[in-house]
């Protein structure tokens, strides 16, 4: 499972020209599921997102989690992560996993996280979305749970 995780001061995802999710001071996390996976990815990855100390304390120091700061966290799918560009001009989608399964551990990271914390919203799985965020920073880390070491 791979995340690219992004601070934001606010984000939001609007489909078919409606706006479905809106957050604030938080986390935005594009998900895409592997091949694979299970839901000790999404537990691993849950783990290290919500205990990321990446936003500053009083000292302007990177030092404090989303949960530490009370923020929101906005999780959209996105397949297109799991995209490889090694062989020609076309990406291949071959190691994203197919849709049902995806759309389960998708859905079994959200409910994991609302579990966990307040403030959990969500893209709309194989939407066409739009998303708009506001990059605090910029921050953006990447996290892959097949490299954990």
């Amino acid at each position: 499972m791979r995340a690219v995780v992004q601070r934001v001061c606010e984000a939001t995802v609007i489909v078919e020209k409606k706006l479905i999710s809106r957050i604030g001071k938080g986390l935005l996390v594009f998900l895409g599921v592997e091949r694979g996976d299970a839901e000790e990815d999404a537990d691993y990855l849950l783990e290290k997102i919500t205990h990321l100390r990446i936003f500053e304390d009083a000292e302007q120091k990177m030092n404090l989690s989303v949960s530490d700061i009370g923020g929101q966290i906005l999780v959209v799918s996105q397949f297109t992560l799991l995209a490889d560009c090694r062989k020609g001009r076309r990406p291949s989608f071959t190691e994203a996993e197919e849709p049902l399964r995806a759309k389960t551990l998708y859905e079994y990271f959200l409910s994991s996280a609302s579990g966990r914390m307040k403030g959990v919203a969500s893209g709309e799985f194989q939407a066409s979305m739009k998303v708009e965020l506001v990059n605090d920073g910029p921050v953006t880390m990447i996290l892959d749970s097949r490299r954990r070491s």
